[in-house]
């Protein structure tokens, strides 16, 4: 038995183990058409055949047409479970406007959130590197020393990490609630790092299950390996000319390779460029004024040559 087919049936195995112990029909799966959540559920059936669990996709209102289309196609397939697509629920741009928009990561907007409505907490003080209580993974995930001034009174650009629980969190729960759902099943994986990256199979809230999370320990070299061996149907956007890496929300601005990610739209999408540059714009401008992840358009008014954008990313790499 090779690594890869012992790591297989490891996750068979714990699958079957917490859904048993848990009772199938206390389980939904959040289903977003990517490839996590897609590799997700072909190992859920491979673990449990012809299992009832509903897939359940929170269309946000500005996924990749690509990725709809995929979803709407495995809707209609012949399975022993439900896709469930729910509609959107709120217009992103009031919620950006009223809540705050994304910026760097969620763990940089959350805390910059917190300083906006509270001021120096102490874990503002923490995430600043300013705080004498040190812990392992403090220098990890401090703030960028070019994003430091961001962290002053005058800074007018409203930011929070509170985009993902609007769009998609808050509609999920209260679908689950609706239909007496207890536990929901995610792809997400630690290996993808930042505030994942203690990500554990079973999360608890106190010492009640919350989630299930049976990829923790997988790494994206054993997910391209299952998805070649058993030959796992995914999204076209995954696949040649368009090669997109991530998906979820397009032109997200947690993206770390968002500008190309954007190039990417331009060529093949250019409808779907626009959208994300009226959406995301207040982020975008802020992103290409202090030459961050998007590249300038021009070195006028003190921006970044250039040059000088691309040493910068390469050194946020």
């Amino acid at each position: 038995m090779t690594e890869n087919e012992f790591l297989l049936s490891d996750r068979i195995q714990k699958i079957q183990q917490i859904i048993g112990q848990y009772g199938e029909e206390n389980f939904y799966i959040s289903f977003s058409g990517g490839k996590d959540s897609t590799v997700l559920s072909a190992l859920l059936d491979m673990a449990i055949p012809n299992n009832k669990i509903p897939r359940v996709y929170a269309n946000t209102g500005i996924e990749y047409r690509l990725i709809l289309e995929f979803v709407e196609k495995m809707k209609e397939k012949d399975h022993p479970w439900e896709l469930i697509i729910l509609k959107p629920t709120i217009p992103i741009k009031p919620m950006l406007e009223k809540d705050g928009y994304p910026f760097k990561s969620k763990r940089h907007s959350k805390t910059l959130d917190i300083f906006q409505r509270l001021g120096r907490t102490e874990s503002v003080v923490r995430y600043l590197g300013e705080s004498t209580d040190k812990v392992p993974w403090s220098s990890i995930l401090s703030c960028p020393k070019s994003l430091k001034f961001q962290f002053t009174e005058d800074y007018p650009l409203r930011v929070s990490d509170k985009c993902c629980k609007r769009m998609k969190e808050e509609p999920l729960d209260k679908w689950a609630k609706e239909n007496n759902k207890v536990y929901n099943i995610n792809g997400i994986m630690r290996s993808e790092g930042g505030r994942r990256f203690n990500a554990e199979c079973l999360a608890f809230s106190g010492d009640k299950l919350k989630s299930f999370q049976p990829l923790a320990p997988i790494t994206k070299e054993w997910e391209e390996w299952f998805i070649k061996k058993y030959d796992i149907e995914l999204s076209k956007i995954y696949l040649p000319p368009y090669n997109l890496e991530r998906t979820g929300c397009k032109g997200c601005p947690f993206a770390r390779h968002l500008q190309d990610e954007l190039d990417t739209l331009e060529r093949y999408f250019p409808e779907e460029r626009k959208q994300c540059e009226i959406i995301w714009k207040p982020v975008y401008d802020e992103y290409r004024r202090i030459g961050y992840r998007l590249m300038p358009y021009d070195n006028k008014d003190g921006q970044m040559t250039i040059d000088e954008w691309l040493k910068a990313e390469s050194e946020e790499e």
